[in-house]
């Protein structure tokens, strides 16, 4: 019944419904109070209602960073395997868990995890054509993926079932952001739950404000911040994942940061294994753990040993000469192992290799301290970088490190081509737009996410220009992403923007020696710019990028269940030694940003237009300004009342855009006129609704309305004679405030006050934004 229950799970409304779910207490243990360790208090809540009969609804109070965070179950979505509500002020995520009773026939652990932004925890409704929730965001991808790498460590070996988070916001004020409580939601699910879980673990962010940290800083004071770190963390202060933007912090203060958000997981972990002893949860029996057997390992060893080692312990290997050789070997043993094994499984002796060949790679590391390419365990590979590869880019950049290769292009546009973020991000995330990007051409774009972190921090902020820079990598072996952030960073100075100080990065990677019994790492051996071999046989992934004075981005993912928070201290050093050895290696190619940018690259200029230009240069239903576009290439954007911005792609369209201008208000020849000064203005047509007059040759006509002819109501100009080509007197009573048109009257010269008639010679062209000629003469 409970694997029927688990197969079948459906989703109504986008719950996660299915599995089964563990009930632990009485009635009489619903109202009792529990003071717990790190200040956590257990409030079992009375059930409502028939739905929650199977178990009473719990919650725990935790106290984190000064502020108090909720974390219940027991109430909603009760079919799930495991399901947990976090709140932290009005901002509330719920989390569900479940998973399939059957294996999968996938050879890796099948996790899903689903964040998804809902509109209505932000009051709002989706603007689409359907007016609902779409594909995922950027926002959306990303968080999943903290999550995942959160918890993805502590699942069993070898544990391959259909596995499904799912993180749906129930409610945002604005102020607290949701992302870490899905982590922490996410944990508190799968401990409530019978699937097979090591955590719990506990997730704070952590904020630099004024030199001062913050735990789950608000949105306002993040605003402020220099550092925005989310912190997971697992019991007995071990580091499961990290991930960092900073404002080039310092080191100490970076590491400071980090030992003060570990420390405050531990409160949450406690309160998350205080509610599931009082849920009396029990992980359930699995069928089956896909791990290698004892006795076919021992015979691949047996086959493939000598010939294994030989190859990673000769340095004369490139990435495909290394792989080729050790396919070689791998197709040979496993048509041995499968005659004298003929009853295990396929995954059963592929595995076999794989556990051989990484006990002899991670061997030489711990006992030799031996790689596979001949380095030493903290040398750098071979890099070479060029600059402006190709003339037409406005900046470009080539960066080796071993056989990984990116190309980096940057790339300006106008303002009104950053990215839009629709409003629905920008109430649930606060993401507003940005007009900096970085735009990765491999395979994951979390890695581009990574290295335009490592970028945008040293970029000014008043900076013109929309800024994309694009990564194609074009050979990967290693730390693609932070090669592209190196790559990233010359291509930036190559393109004449003013960063504030040249940035690297790099990866570093971790081989351990665990106690098979404890758990705990016997022994460890850091590694500096690692493979992609040394990735993938290795126990953590830790990429590092920053300036010669700080850090600027961090992300760390570990195949470990935890790792002590001195690993990860050593880690930052060993980055940062590396990361000033590739500083002035990059300096040797280009140390500082160009003084100007290319002469091929964008022009901006401010142009000033009056109210009485407006319409003459915008046009008709802004027809004027929508040629001009069509024809130069040009962008027009309205920066005020009188002021607009003009982009050009190239100074050549800067140049026809400016003749175009000069164009269209060539007749718009404007003098000072007097305020109730009497001019004389010649007929240039007659309409039904008034007359048009000029006041000087070059002037644009303007409508002398029939109200304004004549003292008697007429109906149309020819009741009084006028023709064309007459001059008629009329009196100025400046421009209209609203849309700058000039307004003139003849009736009130019938009147018998006196005034003075105002001659107006021919005047000289004008440009748009210029200064308006003093030429008026009185008669």
């Amino acid at each position: 019944m409970a694997a029927a229950g688990s197969c079948g799970r459906a989703a109504l409304g986008g719950w996660a419904v299915g599995g089964r779910l563990a009930v632990g207490g009485g009635a009489a243990a619903r109202w009792r109070r529990l003071r717990l360790p790190g200040g956590c208090v257990l409030r079992p809540v009375p059930a409502r209602g028939a739905a929650a009969k199977p178990g009473p609804s719990r919650a725990v109070t935790v106290e984190v960073g000064g502020r108090k965070m909720e974390l219940s179950s027991g109430k909603l979505a009760k079919f799930a395997d495991g399901s947990a509500v976090v709140q932290l002020g009005d901002t509330a995520v719920m989390v569900t868990a479940v998973s399939k009773t059957k294996p999968s026939a996938s050879q890796f652990m099948p996790l899903v995890v689903d964040y998804r932004q809902k509109a209505a925890a932000a009051g709002r409704i989706p603007t689409n054509y359907l007016r609902r929730e779409l594909g995922a965001t950027d926002k959306e991808i990303l968080t999943s993926r903290v999550i995942d790498r959160s918890i993805r460590p502590l699942f069993p070996a070898g544990y391959f079932y259909d596995t499904q988070i799912l993180c749906n916001l129930l409610a945002v004020d604005g102020v607290n952001d949701p992302d870490v409580l899905a982590i922490n939601g996410a944990s508190a699910a799968l401990a409530l739950s019978d699937i097979p879980w090591n955590g719990p673990i506990g997730a704070v962010r952590v904020g630099l404000v004024d030199g001062e940290t913050v735990i789950n800083p608000t949105r306002k004071q993040m605003s402020s911040s220099a550092l925005n770190l989310v912190v997971a963390g697992a019991p007995q202060s071990q580091v499961v994942m990290l991930e960092a933007t900073a404002e080039n912090i310092l080191q100490q203060d970076f590491c400071h940061a980090i030992k003060v958000g570990v420390k405050h997981t531990q409160q949450i972990i406690q309160g998350i294994q205080q509610l599931v002893k009082e849920q009396g949860v029990v992980k359930r029996t699995v069928q089956k753990l896909f791990v290698a057997p004892e006795e076919i390992v021992e015979c691949a060893k047996k086959l493939a040993f000598n010939k294994i080692y030989a190859v990673f312990t000769d340095s004369g290997h490139d990435k495909i000469s290394r792989d080729e050789a050790i396919n070689k070997i791998r197709l040979e043993t496993e048509e041995q192992l499968k005659e004298k094994f003929p009853e295990a499984d396929p995954y059963e002796i592929m595995e076999s290799f794989n556990v051989v060949s990484k006990e002899i790679f991670r061997n030489l590391v711990l006992n030799e301290y031996r790689r596979c390419d001949g380095r030493d365990l903290t040398s750098l590979r071979d890099i070479r970088c060029e600059v402006d590869m190709f003339k037409m880019l406005h900046g470009s950049a080539l960066f080796q490190r071993g056989q990984t290769q990116v190309l980096c292009t940057v790339t300006f546009d106008s303002i009104e081509s950053s990215v839009k973020s629709d409003l629905i991000s920008t109430a649930v995330s606060g993401i507003k737009d940005k007009n900096f990007m970085l735009h990765y051409e491999l395979k994951y774009h979390t890695n581009s996410a990574l290295a335009e972190r490592a970028l945008k921090p040293v970029i000014p902020k008043d900076f013109p220009f929309t800024i994309r820079v694009t990564s194609e990598v074009l050979e990967s072996n290693g730390s693609s992403s932070m090669a592209s952030a190196c790559g990233g960073s010359l291509a930036l100075m190559d393109a004449g923007v003013p960063v504030s100080s040249a940035v690297a990065g790099v990866a570093i990677g971790l081989i351990t020696k665990c106690d098979l019994e404890k758990g705990d790492i016997e022994d460890y051996r850091l590694l500096t710019d690692i493979l992609g071999i040394e990735d993938y046989y290795g126990d953590m992934d830790f990429k590092m990028a920053g300036t010669n004075k700080g850090i600027t981005a961090l992300q760390v993912d570990l195949k470990l269940p935890g790792i002590p928070i001195k690993v990860v201290m050593e880690a930052i050093q060993q980055a940062t030694a590396a990361k000033r050895e590739i500083l002035q290696i990059m300096n040797q190619t280009l140390a500082k940003p160009r003084p100007n940018r290319k002469e091929s690259g964008p022009v901006v200029e401010t142009i000033h237009v009056p109210l009485s230009k407006r319409l003459r240069f915008v046009g008709p239903g802004a027809y004027n300004l929508k040629k001009l576009q069509a024809q130069t290439g040009v962008t027009v954007s309205q920066l005020d009342e009188e002021t607009y911005s003009v982009f050009a792609p190239t100074p050549c369209a800067m140049h026809e855009a400016r003749e175009f201008i000069g164009e269209i208000c060539k007749d718009d020849q404007e003098v000072n006129l007097e305020f109730g000064a009497v001019y004389t203005a010649t007929i240039t047509e007659i309409r039904d609704s008034g007359v048009m007059v000029k006041l000087y040759p070059n002037m644009t006509p303007v409508l002398l309305h029939n109200s304004q002819l004549d003292q008697r109501k007429i109906k149309h100009p020819s009741a009084l004679g006028l023709e064309v080509g007459q001059e008629i007197q009329v009196k100025y009573f400046g421009r209209d405030p609203t849309d700058g048109r000039m307004r003139l009257s003849r009736k009130i010269l019938q009147s018998p006050a006196t005034t003075v008639l105002k001659t107006l010679t021919d005047k000289n062209s004008i440009v748009v934004g210029g200064t308006v000629s003093q030429s008026s003469s009185s008669s």
